[in-house]
């Protein structure tokens, strides 16, 4: 899915997949991490992906972030918090998306497929957003 959506190389996250990218990265690891899960070890994943300067960018909700000082520092690594974006990024998203440059990704489920959506959500069967809608 993520190669039509632009990316050179995809990884499975299979509990191989920071063996993957090292390897992919010839032992360096990534410039970047931006993390939508922030949980059940993707924090500590995303840590070990990175080379060093490299930059978690955290956009999530999740868990907690446990990496000890002296590791941060020894790397040079960095953590970025996003909540949701600047308002200047607002604004490009806006210009982008009235160009026809982004594409928004959303399925409807009727309010009484709420346990369908769940269930698409959870086996990443949905792409994008996932929206309710009451019935009238």
């Amino acid at each position: 899915m993520t190669k039509s959506w632009g990316a050179d190389q995809t990884v499975v996250a299979d509990g191989t997949h920071v063996a993957k990218v090292k390897e992919m990265t010839n032992g360096l690891g990534v410039e970047a991490v931006i993390d939508f899960v922030g949980e059940q070890g993707a924090q500590q994943d995303a840590v070990a992906m990175l080379r060093r300067a490299g930059s978690d960018y955290i956009v999530d909700y999740g868990g907690n972030l446990n990496v000890p000082t002296l590791d941060i520092i020894s790397t040079e690594i960095n953590f970025i918090g996003n909540l949701v974006g600047s308002y200047n990024d607002l604004a490009e998203l806006m210009t982008l998306t009235a160009q026809g440059k982004v594409k928004l990704h959303t399925v409807v489920y009727p309010l009484d497929a709420a346990l369908d959506a769940i269930h698409d959500l959870d086996s990443g069967k949905l792409r994008g957003r996932g929206i309710l809608v009451p019935q009238a």
